[in-house]
C-alpha cells in the first residue's frame, strides 16, 4: 500500500487507518448489542417507529464515549466526523468503515442481518412524515409549523382568532389550566370557521394542566386606590387623571376608562357643578385637589392633577351650597380590596405553609425588625412529604430562589437566597420549582382526568405537562384508549430535570402509538436545570428527538417582548431564529399575538434557506460578490 499525507502532513499509514478501524468497528458493534438487548422494547414499537426506535437505539449506544478525539482524527482525513449523524446513524457509521477499508486497499460490506435499515434520505423523510402527521401539512415556503396559544377572550372573538389563523397560526394551543370546557368548544368552533373562510387547515393541541405546583392564595391587600396623572420625562403633568365619581346607593360603571372610581353619597353628588373644586386628604395626609369637569345624571367626571391615595372613609369636602359643614362633606364608599404582594429580599425567611390559608406579607415593629415572617400556601401539600432540608427552592419562573432549612407537618422554613437587590414581589398563583427534591406526584391529576374525556374528542394532539418517566407515558396512553376509537397524537412536555434525564425511555414508550412529540417547555426546564444550563440540555433534546424521528416543539417565552408590548428584544428575536432548529415554534398569548405571529412568519421563511436542523445550508450569499476593483494610486 502507498502511504499518503493529509493536508496537515500526518501519516496515512496502516496503523491510523488500521486504529481508526478497529475504533469504529467496536462503536458499531454496541450499537447492534444496543438493539439486540433492546427486543422487548422494539416488540412494542407501533409500526411507524420501528426503523425510528433502532435509530435512536444506535445513537444512544454511539453517544456513550466521548468521540471528540475519533472525530478530530476523521476531519484530519477529510472524512465524516460523524457530528450530523443524527437522522441515520448506522448508515454514517458504515459510510465511514466503507471509506477506511477502500483506503486500507480491502473489501467491506456489513452483513446483510445488521445493515443500516436507514439511509441518509430515508431518516430525513421519516421526520418530515412524522412531522406533517403530527402538526399538519407544512404551509408554503415554510417547513416550521407556527403554534399559538388561545387566550381566555378567543372564546368570544371569532376574529381574533381568524387574524391569527390568516397570519399564519399551522397549530392552536388550548391550556387546559385556563378557561373550561364550555369556552374550549367556542374557540373550535371559531377556528373551523376560520378554516372554512380562509381555506386553510389548523391542528389543534390541547395541554394538560398537569401537578403544577403554585403560591396559594393571600389575604387580601389594603383597599386604596392610586391616582395618578400622566407625565413627561421632567415630571410635568401632561394629562390629568380622570375621577368617576357615582353614587354609593346606585353606583354606575364609567362611561369611558377612568383611572379611578370612587363611590360617593348621592344628595352630595348632586350638589356638585362643572368648576368646582373638591378638597381632600389622602391617605398619606397629603393636601389634594379635584377640578370637576362634567355632570351627568350617572355621576361627575372629575380630574387630578396630583398623585392621590384614596381609601374608604377619605372625607371629599366642596364650598357650594349650604353653610352646613355636612352638606358640603361626604365619605368615600367602600372599595374593591387590592392585590396583596410579598415583598422578599435575601436573606429573608419565608414560611410555605401546608394548608391554602391566605398567606400575608411580612410584621415589623417601628424601627423596621421583623416581627414575623412572610407566609403563603402551596396548591399542592403533598410535596411537604419529599422535600428534605439543604435541597433548592425556586418561586415564579426562578425570579426568586431559596433553601430549605428546616421541614416541619405543617410548614416549610425558606431561607431567599436570590432575589433583586431592591427586593422582588410574590404574589399568588406563581409556580414553585424543587429541582432537586424526588417528587412523588401522580402524572395525571383528577382535573386532567375529566379534561381528557373533551380532550380525546377534540384535539389532534394532547400535551402531557410535566412528564417525568415512562409510567407517565403509559398511564396517558391507557386512559386514552379507554376513552374511545378516536386517538389523539401525544406530545411529551419536557419540563423538569427528571423528565430531561428519562427522555429516551419515555420515547420508546411514546413510539408505542402512531404519533408523537416532543415539547422542550424552556420556562420551567430552566429553573429546574439551571439557567445557564438550559442552551445545553435543550440542545441536547433536539439531537435526541432527531434520532427518534420525532418532531420537537420549541417553546416558552418566544417573543415574549413583542406579544406584550409590541417591540421585540434583539436576543428574543435570535432566539426565534434558532427555533428553525425544531418543527415547531409556540408562541404565547400577549396584547400583539398577530405582531408576533407575522414577525415570527417572516423570520422563518428567511431562516429556511439557511439552516436546516444542524446543517447549515450554503445558498448564494450576497457578501460573497465580487470585490470592487482595485484602484491603483501608484507609490
Amino acid at each position: 500500500m502507498t502511504v499518503g499525507t493529509t493536508n496537515r502532513g500526518t501519516p496515512l499509514g496502516d496503523t491510523t487507518i488500521e486504529g481508526l478501524l478497529k475504533e469504529l468497528t467496536a462503536i458499531r458493534a454496541d450499537m447492534i448489542a444496543e438493539t439486540i438487548k433492546s427486543k422487548t422494547r422494539l416488540s412494542k414499537v407501533h409500526p411507524n417507529y420501528q426503523a425510528s426506535a433502532r435509530n435512536l437505539l444506535h445513537y444512544l449506544a454511539l453517544r456513550r464515549r466521548d468521540l471528540r478525539p475519533l472525530q478530530h482524527r476523521l476531519t484530519e482525513m477529510g472524512l465524516s466526523s460523524l457530528g450530523r449523524t443524527e437522522s441515520h446513524v448506522l448508515a454514517t457509521v458504515d459510510a465511514v468503515l466503507e471509506v477506511l477499508h477502500r483506503l486500507a486497499q480491502r473489501f467491506w460490506q456489513p452483513p446483510s442481518t445488521e445493515a443500516a435499515v436507514l439511509d441518509f434520505a430515508g431518516g430525513r423523510r421519516l421526520l418530515a412524515e412524522h412531522t406533517e402527521a403530527l402538526l399538519g401539512p407544512a404551509p408554503p415556503k415554510r417547513g416550521v409549523r407556527i403554534m399559538v396559544t388561545m387566550p381566555s377572550e378567543a372564546a368570544d372573538d371569532y376574529m381574533l382568532v381568524h387574524n391569527l389563523l390568516q397570519q399564519g397560526m399551522d397549530c392552536m394551543r388550548i391550556n387546559c389550566a385556563h378557561d373550561n370546557a364550555a369556552a374550549w368548544l367556542r374557540m373550535i368552533e371559531h377556528l373551523r370557521r376560520a378554516e372554512q373562510k380562509l381555506g386553510r387547515s389548523c391542528r389543534i393541541a390541547m395541554d394538560l394542566a398537569g401537578p403544577k405546583l403554585r403560591t396559594g392564595p393571600l389575604e387580601p391587600g389594603p383597599a386604596v386606590v392610586r391616582i395618578r396623572p400622566c407625565r413627561d420625562i421632567f415630571g410635568r403633568v401632561t394629562a390629568p387623571a380622570r375621577v368617576w365619581l357615582t353614587p354609593t346607593t346606585a353606583p354606575h360603571s364609567p362611561p369611558s376608562p377612568a383611572a379611578a372610581c370612587l363611590p360617593v353619597e348621592a344628595t352630595w353628588l348632586a350638589r356638585l357643578s362643572p368648576g368646582e373644586r373638591v378638597k381632600l386628604t389622602d391617605a398619606r395626609d397629603a393636601k389634594r385637589t379635584f377640578a370637576i369637569v362634567d355632570v351627568t345624571d350617572q355621576g361627575c367626571w372629575a380630574e387630578a392633577t396630583q398623585t392621590t391615595y384614596v381609601v374608604p372613609g377619605t372625607v371629599l369636602r366642596h364650598g357650594s351650597g349650604t353653610t352646613d359643614r355636612d352638606d358640603r362633606e361626604s365619605v368615600v364608599g367602600e372599595l374593591s380590596p387590592g392585590e396583596n404582594v410579598i415583598c422578599l429580599r435575601q436573606g429573608d425567611l419565608l414560611i410555605l405553609q401546608r394548608d391554602l390559608k391566605p398567606g400575608r406579607p411580612a410584621t415589623h415593629d417601628s424601627v423596621g425588625q421583623v416581627l414575623s415572617p412572610a407566609s403563603i400556601g402551596c396548591t399542592i401539600p403533598d410535596v411537604f412529604d419529599d422535600v428534605r432540608s439543604g435541597e433548592s427552592i425556586w418561586f415564579d419562573d426562578g425570579k426568586i430562589g431559596g433553601v430549605i432549612e428546616k421541614v416541619e407537618r405543617t410548614e416549610v422554613l425558606v431561607r431567599i437566597t436570590r432575589a433583586r437587590v431592591d427586593g422582588e414581589k410574590l404574589r399568588n398563583d406563581k409556580g414553585i420549582n424543587l429541582p432537586e427534591s424526588d417528587l412523588r406526584l401522580a402524572a395525571l391529576t383528577p382535573q386532567d382526568l375529566e379534561d381528557l374525556s373533551f380532550v380525546a374528542q377534540h384535539a389532534d394532539v394532547v400535551e402531557l405537562s410535566f412528564a417525568n418517566s415512562a409510567q407517565d407515558v403509559e398511564l396517558l396512553q391507557q386512559h386514552l384508549a379507554s376513552l374511545g376509537n378516536r386517538q389523539p397524537a401525544l406530545a411529551l412536555k419536557i419540563e423538569t430535570r427528571r423528565g430531561f434525564e428519562n427522555l429516551p425511555e419515555m420515547l420508546l414508550t411514546a413510539m408505542r402509538v402512531p404519533c408523537c412529540g416532543v415539547m422542550i417547555a424552556r420556562g420551567d426546564l430552566a429553573v429546574e436545570c439551571g439557567f445557564e444550563r438550559l442552551a445545553e440540555v435543550q440542545e441536547e433534546i433536539l439531537w435526541i428527538s432527531e434520532a427518534a424521528h420525532v418532531p420537537v416543539i420549541w417553546a416558552t417565552q418566544v417573543l415574549e417582548t413583542l406579544a406584550k408590548s409590541g417591540i421585540p428584544s434583539r436576543a428574543e428575536i435570535t432566539d426565534a431564529a434558532m427555533g428553525q432548529r425544531a418543527e415547531c415554534v409556540m408562541l404565547n398569548k400577549g396584547p400583539h399575538m398577530l405582531s408576533a405571529v407575522r414577525v415570527l412568519d417572516d423570520i422563518l421563511r428567511r431562516m429556511q434557506s439557511h439552516k436546516a436542523k444542524r446543517r447549515t445550508l450554503l445558498r448564494e450569499l450576497r457578501l460573497a460578490q465580487a470585490l470592487p476593483a482595485e484602484i491603483n494610486r501608484g507609490t
